[in-house]
């Protein structure tokens, strides 16, 4: 992407602004199986408190947040999720990205993606009418 691209854009990966912010007054904490860096302030807010974020690694999609890290993001826990986490589970599945706009997104029986053709009508449902 181009340094204008850069400075201009939010949807296609972070903003020149974004880095220079985790630069200045960010710290790395950690990273996920994506790639995706996570950021903390070095010094906690007037309040007390620290401002948590990530840098998507490729667009940006909410979505591509691991559960765990997720939950860092938003203060559930204070250590990193590397220290919190449980073993994983047999049964648990491996991440599957966010489909929709994509020709991967589901298209049900009827969609005009799969040529529009909808079920016939069984009779079950009667039109409303004004006269009766």
């Amino acid at each position: 992407m181009s340094i204008l691209g850069k400075i201009f854009t939010w949807w296609d990966g972070a903003t020149i602004g974004t880095h220079l912010w985790s630069w200045r007054k960010g710290q790395q904490v950690g990273t996920d199986v994506q790639g995706n860096r996570y950021f903390r302030t070095r010094k906690p807010d007037a309040q007390g408190r620290e401002r948590r974020w990530v840098i998507y690694n490729g667009p940006n999609d909410a979505s591509r947040v691991p559960a765990e890290w997720h939950g860092w993001l938003h203060g559930s826990f204070d250590d990193v999720p590397e220290s919190n986490l449980p073993p994983p589970h047999i049964w648990e599945v491996d991440y599957t990205p966010n489909a929709t706009g994509t020709p991967l997104a589901y298209r049900p029986a009827g969609a005009l993606e799969r040529g529009g053709k909808r079920a016939a009508a069984t009779g079950d449902y009667e039109a409303w009418s004004p006269d009766a």
